[in-house]
């Protein structure tokens, strides 16, 4: 009896994989792509389901392996941890990076998570724009690094985002390059830590004034109701708003940054070498409009429907120049985001719009009180994370004393409205209750940015007075999808608890390589396919029917 065309194909697939199931030293995959999506919570693959297509979400949520209870164990939700947390396999008491930006008391004022004097911004107009940047402040390795290290440079490693932090950290220290977008012009730029110069392909992409197509266009739901327009206006500032403000708040963002990915694999010949290659895209224009809008607007689900569509096409694309049974992929996100407090509030939940500089004010103000002195004992609020100011500590009982400081910083912040608070000298002691949130506060420490005490807010507030953030331990700001596809995975949906964290260790367990330096996370055994052996056997349309495992629903 024939088999039907879909079971030969997947019998070839089978009899396919060798003994030695995969190992990056010999390029088997050939190409792993890890796509981060900025600010996609965990119940959006679930909420927009039966309005995806085929090839898009439907890869992973059909034809791979789903973790539909993936959340962050830490309480530091912005996007440079998280990308940080993916791709070293730790939290930000691991990898070092707890916020976006930090104080820093030397300079004496707010630094980036990647910025670094000692590189240049590399790119069209970007050598002006101040210094460049590098993954210099990064604690530990990334799942890049490692696979550089096992294949001895073999593996090539790229990045790309609209944000520096979000294309920087996942490349790691010894990746190939990372690209993102100029803000103004948004045309693709690195930094000298990289390269001196940009590669002829990105000048010529640059060159064909690819951004400059997505201007002045409307943008249309499925419905044809407008929802947005990036005709030029002008900026908070009065000057007039850049690429990332206009365009990278919409799907054209999206679809810009897997053009720049396709021109990368083609140009870069990744898949192409003798050990496994690694791309990670990082899409920045769910964070950009989700601030704005809320999680629960028509735009973001038109969003996340025109991302499911463009994405298809570029698995489409990945499928023709490498080959889908040469390719792994997954899918996460780097942090969730608050529900607009708008919103929220119709439905009767305690939300709030909070003025982080008024908050600022009142807490300095307290402490001016307390010690007879006015001064700015914080110099940078942003919430609930309070930098506080060393020199004007300095004159007061407190003293010199960090502790003492960041102690009495902690009491005015909780006379302020939040809940509670940990130091960061409390952090580094270890010091926090044996609960969850204890760990979630003791996985946020690090010990960048001198002085500060993370605030612990009330859910549902956020700390700036339009639109919402995330900053929080709760599970809107830490429930994030993570999903795989590839033939190393078992497909399923599966409930079974997961971390982030688990990304880079499952990965690189596959692979034959260490985790990285610092990773804690576990390989999520529950999701993979047995293993294989070099005598396939014989195959009948029941054999190819895996049976389903335990943990996951099918």
């Amino acid at each position: 009896m024939r088999l039907p065309r879909s079971l030969r194909t997947a019998l070839l697939l089978l009899c396919s994989i060798p003994a030695a199931f995969a190992s990056a030293y010999n390029a088997r995959p050939k190409l792993v792509v890890i796509i981060v999506i900025d600010q996609f919570r965990g119940d959006y693959l679930e909420r927009y389901r039966d309005q995806f297509g085929d090839g898009g979400f439907r890869m992973f949520l059909d034809r791979g392996a789903y973790f539909t209870e993936c959340s962050y164990d830490y309480a530091n939700t912005r996007t440079a941890p998280g990308h940080a947390t993916l791709f070293t396999g730790s939290y930000a008491s691991g990898h070092g990076i707890v916020a976006n930006e930090w104080w820093d008391p030397q300079k004496k004022k707010r630094v980036t998570s990647v910025e670094d004097d000692n590189t240049k911004l590399v790119g069209t107009g970007a050598s002006k724009n101040g210094p460049g940047a590098s993954p210099h402040n990064l604690m530990s390795d990334t799942f890049g690094d490692e696979l550089k290290l096992a294949t001895g440079g073999k593996s090539r490693v790229f990045a790309i985002s609209l944000k520096d932090r979000a294309a920087v950290l996942p490349a790691g220290f010894s990746g190939d390059a990372a690209y993102w977008t100029d803000p103004k012009s948004g045309d693709w730029i690195t930094s000298t830590y990289y390269r001196p110069d940009l590669p002829e392909w990105v000048r010529n992409f640059n060159g064909s004034h690819r951004a400059q197509k997505f201007w002045n266009r409307e943008w249309k739901d499925s419905d044809g109701i407008t929802l947005g327009s990036t005709a030029p206006r002008n900026g908070k500032d009065g000057t007039p708003a850049g690429f990332y403000e206009v365009v990278g708040s919409t799907p054209f963002a999206n679809e810009y940054e897997l053009e720049f990915a396709r021109e990368l694999v083609l140009y870069e010949k990744l898949g192409a070498g003798s050990a496994t290659d690694l791309l990670v895209i990082g899409l920045s224009a769910n964070d950009i409009l989700g601030h704005e809008v809320g999680p629960d607007s028509p735009q973001m689900r038109s969003m996340s429907l025109e991302l499911d569509r463009q994405l298809a096409g570029f698995f489409g694309f990945l499928g023709h120049q490498v080959g889908m049974a040469n390719v792994w992929m997954a899918l996460s996100a780097d942090h969730g985001i608050a529900p607009l407090p708008e919103f929220a509030k119709t439905l009767r939940l305690p939300a709030a719009n909070l003025d982080a500089r008024a908050l600022r004010e009142q807490i300095n103000s307290q402490l001016s009180k307390k010690y007879a002195k006015k001064a700015d004992y914080l110099v940078d609020l942003d919430y609930p994370i309070a930098w506080l100011s060393e020199d004007a500590f300095a004159g007061t009982p407190a003293g010199k004393k960090e502790s003492d400081a960041e102690a009495d910083a902690g009491e005015a912040m909780k006379q302020a409205g939040l809940t509670g608070y940990f130091t960061k000298s409390q952090l580094a002691r270890g010091e926090t209750p044996a609960t969850e949130v204890g760990r979630r506060y003791s996985h946020s420490y690090s010990p960048r940015g001198g002085w500060y005490v993370i605030g612990i807010p009330s859910p549902f507030q956020v700390g700036i007075t339009k639109g919402t953030d995330h900053e929080s331990p709760f599970s809107y700001d830490t429930h994030v999808p993570l999903a795989f596809y590839g033939l190393a995975f078992q497909p399923g949906t599966y409930r079974t608890h997961a971390e982030p964290i688990d990304l880079a260790v499952t990965l690189s367990s596959l692979l034959g390589i260490n985790p990285p330096a610092q990773a804690t996370g576990r390989v999520l055994t529950e999701a993979l396919q047995p293993p294989h052996h070099s005598a396939a056997p014989s195959a009948t349309p029941s054999s190819l029917q895996p049976a389903t495992p335990p943990g996951a629903s099918q």
